[in-house]
């Protein structure tokens, strides 16, 4: 029997309502930087996939950690959930100093040799200085996450967001434009305020944690050294997702790069386009999530068989909350775009790409939803494989009309359309031919 509607809802809509208030930093600096210059906007799209495609590989580690969770809450096997958050923390906690330490090494020869523009480059590097004091803040709070999304108790991640996101726009305003005392700042004031933001969000899941969770049912009151068996059972996990994460977010980052070469107007497009993209994925990634999570509790209690009907049950919930938001954007796209900014020729070149890309979504919703199925139920290897398919068929599409053809913005932005067919191919077929209910972790 699959899961009802309303149930599916309780666990769906915080993380939805989290993830658009998350969404909203990047928004905000958008906005905000669209008002500055297109050099800066087009900056950071392209700094923010960069510093997305590095934090991936702890939101691959955390996904994992959760796949792992929901199992062992299913089971009934609390006592096993708290040694499993403290071990991610502490790995998550070392790669953070890693990553932050590469980034600040690297990230400005490589982005100078990479990217056409000197001005888009130095802003992007102006950003990313400041920027990856995140990921310490950022390695934390997808563990809470983590933990939070595995129990399906999810309203938590809404209230850390707001706390996140109503910061950030305050100090993002004082810090861009100069505001209450602050000097301008500009792009490298958006990159403090959402590191700082950061901060707050994850000092909210300490307290709420302590102050609201049984916190000896799930073992969270016992601080466990790190243990190297238990840190690498969870690589053995998620060490797939990490990768897949990794290079997923690598594929985005050099569409913005190559789109980067056609001039610095079609970079500026696909920032804005690639903002309202993002808002309307919210909602896919959000029930995503959710069918990972009842993936791994069925799955952990032994329903492995409520598994793909409730799966079909979301898809069916996913396009229903989407359909309005999608007519409303194809109906008054200038209206959404005047968000983001003010140029009137930048409104009109971003039109028909944002169209393209709200076409593409009818693929995404079952792609997304039916491929959380294989990672949900333990088989991270298996989602890995298919994510590199279809983004190996991504890549070749954009190298093939942007590169090599010089298509217009709008065509460029069909390689979703790509990208989500063969994930939608492939997870069919491995749920028809695959044992997958029979996987144990």
């Amino acid at each position: 029997m699959p899961v009802s509607y309303r149930q599916i809802w309780m666990i769906a809509y915080p993380v939805m309502i989290s993830l658009l208030m998350e969404h909203l930093v990047g928004m905000t600096d958008t906005a905000f930087l669209g008002r500055v210059g297109e050099v800066e906007l087009g900056a950071a799209a392209l700094a923010w996939v960069y510093y997305a495609a590095i934090f991936m590989l702890g939101f691959g580690f955390s996904i994992g950690a959760q796949i792992l969770i929901s199992r062992r809450n299913g089971e009934g096997n609390f006592a096993q959930i708290g040694p499993i958050f403290y071990q991610g923390s502490f790995f998550l906690l070392l790669l953070a100093g890693g990553m932050f330490w590469l980034s600040r090494e690297f990230s400005a020869p490589i982005l100078a040799r990479i990217v056409q523009s000197p001005e888009v480059a130095a802003a992007c590097v102006e950003f990313l200085d400041w920027r990856v004091y995140g990921f310490f803040f950022s390695a934390l709070a997808v563990m809470f996450r983590a933990f939070y999304v595995g129990i399906a108790y999810t309203r938590v991640l809404t209230y850390a967001s707001l706390v996140m996101v109503g910061l950030n726009v305050i100090l993002a305003y004082a810090m861009i434009f100069g505001k209450w005392g602050f000097p301008v700042m500009g792009i490298g004031g958006a990159a403090i305020a959402a590191s700082i933001s950061e901060g707050a969000g994850l000092l909210f899941y300490v307290v709420f944690t302590w102050r609201r969770v049984d916190m000896k049912k799930y073992a969270l009151d016992r601080f466990v050294r790190p243990s190297l068996h238990l840190i690498g059972r969870l690589l053995s996990l998620s060490s797939w997702t990490m990768a897949q994460y990794f290079l997923s977010l690598s594929a985005w980052f050099i569409f913005f790069l190559a789109i980067e070469h056609l001039g610095e107007q079609p970079l500026a497009v696909s920032n804005v386009v690639r903002n309202l993209s993002m808002m309307l994925m919210l909602a896919i990634w959000a029930f995503s999530a959710t069918v990972s999570t009842l993936a791994g509790n069925f799955m952990g209690s032994g329903e492995s068989e409520r598994v793909l009907p409730s799966c079909l049950r979301i898809i069916k919930l996913c396009y229903m909350v989407m359909a309005l938001p999608v007519l409303l954007l194809a109906v008054f796209p200038e209206l959404f775009l005047r968000i983001y900014t003010s140029d009137a020729a930048l409104v009109s070149a971003s039109v028909p790409s944002l169209w393209v890309m709200a076409g593409s979504l009818v693929f995404a919703v079952p792609a997304y939803l039916l491929f959380s199925i294989i990672s949900g139920a333990g088989n991270t290897r298996g989602a890995f494989l298919v994510e590199i398919a279809g983004l190996s068929a991504y890549m070749v599409y954009v190298c093939a009309v942007i590169f090599y053809s010089r298509a217009p913005t709008a065509v460029c932005w069909t390689a979703d359309m790509a990208h989500y067919l063969v994930i939608l191919a492939l997870s069919v077929w491995y749920l028809k031919r695959t044992r997958w209910r029979e996987r144990e972790i």
